[in-house]
């Protein structure tokens, strides 16, 4: 059976993850902004927690764990590469890597652009992957240390999931990035829906994240950069779709 899938609201407009294998009892959280809120949601469901899953070493992801593991210790899991930056970990990880949640086998992507050795967790039998601050609902992060190059590969591998995989990214950024998104494919009807949906589900206080991959295949410029249509949009009409994507990028690290 499928692990059953909780998002957390934490922080101003982070999002953690929980996810609980019924069989075994076993509970997984995916980054730990904050310590209360993630607490609440275990004490509510009665869970235990078992792993926590760390994408990458960013404050809003981590800063909420020492707190939390003094009520509810776990095995504490996050990538090699950033363990001098994260805090101490049980596991150090790398891509291609494989854990095991309950009865699930996960798999570890390094998916390096808004850091370097961010990390993305796949969970292919209940088809969630969490991506954190790599692929958006909508956009992708914003390149604090991972070249335009890495950041498209990244999303690359992303984009090769199946159609069907939930994205839980780390931000209630929709709203924002479907903005800077419609100036890029302003025609795109798919996108023009989404932002009715959006709209109406921040008004009514609504998250927007997960996302469907399906969803951000049709609608996020930065899975889009070899479309004809966003290509002609920057007036990049024969390029790489890398280069494409690095020019988009820095219009909406501009706008």
């Amino acid at each position: 059976m499928p692990l059953e899938l909780v998002t957390v609201p934490c922080l101003k407009d982070n999002y953690a993850y929980l996810v609980h294998d019924a069989e075994t009892g076993e509970t997984a959280l995916i980054d730990a902004p904050e310590a209360g809120a993630i607490a609440a949601v275990l004490e509510d469901k009665g869970w235990t927690l078992s792993h926590v899953l760390l994408t990458h070493h960013h404050w809003d992801h981590i800063d909420g764990l020492t707190d939390l593991l003094k009520d509810h210790p776990a095995k504490v899991i996050g990538a090699k590469i950033d363990a001098h930056r994260l805090p101490p970990l049980d596991r150090a990880v790398v891509e291609g890597d494989t854990l095991i949640i309950g009865s699930e086998a996960i798999q570890v992507i390094d998916v390096s652009g808004h850091t370097i050795g961010h990390i993305a967790f796949y969970f292919p039998e209940s088809k969630l992957a969490f991506t954190a601050d790599s692929l958006m609902a909508l956009g992708c992060g914003r390149l604090f240390e991972g070249t335009p190059d890495q950041m498209f590969d990244s999303l690359s591998k992303l984009a090769t999931l199946p159609a069907d995989t939930m994205i839980c990214s780390g931000h209630e950024y929709t709203q924002s990035n479907g903005k800077f998104a419609l100036t890029i494919d302003p025609d795109n009807p798919a996108l023009i829906s989404r932002m009715r949906q959006v709209q109406t589900a921040r008004e009514q206080g609504e998250a927007t994240v997960p996302s469907m991959l399906s969803e951000e295949l049709a609608t996020n410029p930065f899975l889009r950069c070899n479309d004809p249509g966003i290509k002609a949009s920057v007036g990049m009409i024969d390029a790489q779709p890398s280069a494409v994507f690095a020019e988009i990028r820095k219009r909406k690290d501009n706008f």
